[in-house]
């Protein structure tokens, strides 16, 4: 009996994702689109150079405050005047486009109960500088394409990790936020 209680109350664990809190945040945002909500900050700091420091001390999901403390250094490479101690914005910004479609790829494969051998998303783009340094106003400043490859392995069909695939391509925040234009509302504090 002791041992039936155990099993019932052991968590549903698929490529490490809990799938019985997965789940439970599911049916809550289905039935409470509120709890649904998040708002997510970011302060960076200049720290010298062309290095910056960037904290996270909360977000908040449901209207409710989460505290989170973690600091993020960036910098650029000697080449571009910086110091070359950290992995630089458009570093940060790919890896951030790879780590939220990792998310999507583990999280829908594991409520598929896909188990995965091996993932792996490779991303790069080209920025022309002329556009960045101000030389050509013709050219733009960032990327005009991001090419991306995603290597996966697991027990399941080519056509399971097709689907997979435009779930998350479907589904990924930082998908959708790199692939079209985001609203951007700038205000300046001069102190």
């Amino acid at each position: 009996m002791a041992i039936q209680a155990q099993v019932k109350n052991k968590a549903t664990v698929v490529n490490g994702m809990n799938l019985d809190d997965l789940f439970t945040l599911i049916d809550g945002v289905k039935q409470n689109p509120a709890k649904g909500k998040t708002d997510w900050r970011v302060t960076t700091t200049w720290q010298g150079q062309a290095r910056s420091r960037a904290q996270v001390e909360n977000f908040h999901i449901g209207g409710e405050r989460v505290p989170r403390c973690f600091s993020i250094d960036i910098d650029e490479p000697y080449e571009l005047g910086g110091s070359n101690q950290f992995a630089n914005p458009q570093e940060h910004l790919l890896a951030a486009l790879n780590a939220c479609m990792m998310v999507g790829y583990v999280a829908q494969c594991a409520v598929r109960g896909i188990k995965l051998d091996k993932l792996e998303i490779e991303t790069h783009g080209e920025i022309d500088l002329r556009g960045f340094l101000g030389i050509d106003p013709s050219i733009p400043p960032g990327y005009e394409a991001l090419n991306y490859t995603v290597r996966i392995k697991g027990n399941a069909t080519k056509e399971q990790f097709a689907e997979i695939h435009k779930a998350v391509m479907a589904t990924s925040p930082n998908f959708h936020n790199v692939s079209r234009p985001v609203d951007l509302k700038p205000t300046l504090v001069v102190e």
